[in-house]
């Protein structure tokens, strides 16, 4: 299952994991900024970001480790995101701030996490030295948000339009068509685009079949509040 959340509408799709999706949904007209997590497939993509909240995951996945100095290297890379993580929400808070000004604050704590990676890019450990590779290969996409405090540190509205759908399907043992799959992506999709908007989902819906039953033109969603 996939999901696209913007500021006022989210789309649910639910296919194949691969490139094709992003094509079709993600065209050239796409000029925001795109959250994502480590999936391969979004590499391609301008103007990235990446959830730092899965990069911290992994930090503690090493960290778990039994072997101390895959535990040493997790627990190092750690520190330094918390620190820049603290570090951005502080300049966010900030009235003004030059541009670069926090790259330029904490060089030593980027250039101590360069090192880090590089150490460990050919690691024995299979987590360690894929967690070093994957930030070398998204060095300056996992760090935009240093240069560019106001952005976003993680895919949490993702994840969290993703949840309870996800559990439907797994308790509904999901769906056994084409027609249904496309059925239930559509509702989640207007479910939770309402919502954003401030809407009654029901009351659109309803709005829609009665429409369909006497073959009128379908309602268009919601329009976004104003001022919002």
């Amino acid at each position: 299952m996939w999901v696209f959340v913007a500021s006022h509408t989210t789309l649910f799709f639910i296919c194949s994991r691969g490139l094709e999706i992003l094509s079709n949904v993600l065209t050239a007209k796409f000029a925001g900024n795109l959250m994502t997590d480590g999936y391969q497939a979004y590499r391609h993509l301008g103007r990235r970001l990446r959830c730092w909240a899965h990069l911290i995951r992994k930090c503690q996945g090493l960290i778990d480790s039994t072997d101390a100095r895959v535990a040493r290297a997790g627990k190092d890379m750690h520190e330094v995101l918390c620190t820049l993580m603290e570090a951005i929400y502080a300049a966010r808070c900030a009235q003004s701030q030059p541009v670069g000004a926090l790259a330029s604050m904490h060089a030593t704590d980027i250039a101590c996490l360069r090192t880090l990676c590089e150490r460990h890019r050919d690691h024995g450990n299979d987590k360690l030295r894929a967690l070093a590779r994957e930030f070398l290969l998204d060095w300056d996409v996992i760090l935009r948000q240093v240069s560019e405090p106001q952005l976003p540190l993680t895919n949490k509205a993702a994840e969290q339009a993703l949840h309870h759908w996800v559990i439907a399907r797994r308790s509904s043992m999901g769906t056994r068509s084409e027609a249904g799959t496309r059925a239930f992506a559509l509702l989640a999709s207007v479910i939770e685009t309402c919502r954003k908007r401030t809407a009654s989902s029901w009351t659109y819906i309803a709005g829609v079949i009665a429409a369909a039953r006497r073959g009128l033109a379908l309602p268009a969603l919601p329009a976004i509040p104003v001022g919002v």
